[in-house]
């Protein structure tokens, strides 16, 4: 009798153990090549993020997930280290002096999607901690310029 007490007792904990881990979040099938490390820093961070999908790239881990009520992507290198987040902003959020230089550099181009960088520095220290990408079309090329930390515009990538 004992013996079927302490099984039970045992599966019980390990069931509660595991969705308690899990924290009902919605992960992709590939959930399973994300690191242990790197779901419970994801945890610690991110407390309260539903809708998380997990995926991995060639370069990294990321989670894509809703908190308060934003969609945002959380990017962690395979050491498990978290490298910052993305989120879609309006193109008012950039700065004035950016967007000027934007009007001025690419006459002929409509701003169209605008992502937030906000880099995780104690990782990687040469990197500004605030970037913008700002998607630019015209009616036969879609570019990506980064807006850089003092306002400065780079090209960063040809889509289209």
């Amino acid at each position: 009798m004992k013996k079927i007490i302490l099984t039970i007792a045992t599966a019980a904990l390990f069931s509660v153990s595991v969705f308690a881990a899990d924290g009902g979040k919605k992960t992709t099938e590939t959930s399973a090549n994300i690191s242990y490390a790197v779901q419970q820093e994801f945890n610690a961070d991110f407390a309260g993020a539903q809708n998380v999908v997990w995926t991995v790239t060639k370069n990294c881990q990321k989670a894509d997930f809703t908190i308060d009520g934003v969609m945002k992507t959380a990017f962690y290198d395979f050491d498990g280290d978290f490298l910052g987040t993305t989120q879609a902003i309006g193109y008012n959020a950039i700065p004035a002096k950016s967007q000027k230089l934007i009007a001025d550099g690419y006459k002929g181009y409509i701003a169209g999607n605008v992502i937030v960088y906000l880099a995780n520095e104690s990782v990687k220290s040469d990197i500004d901690p605030t970037s913008y990408f700002v998607d630019l079309k015209s009616s036969t090329h879609e570019i990506l310029v980064r807006v850089t930390e003092t306002g400065g515009i780079e090209f960063f990538k040809q889509v289209k």
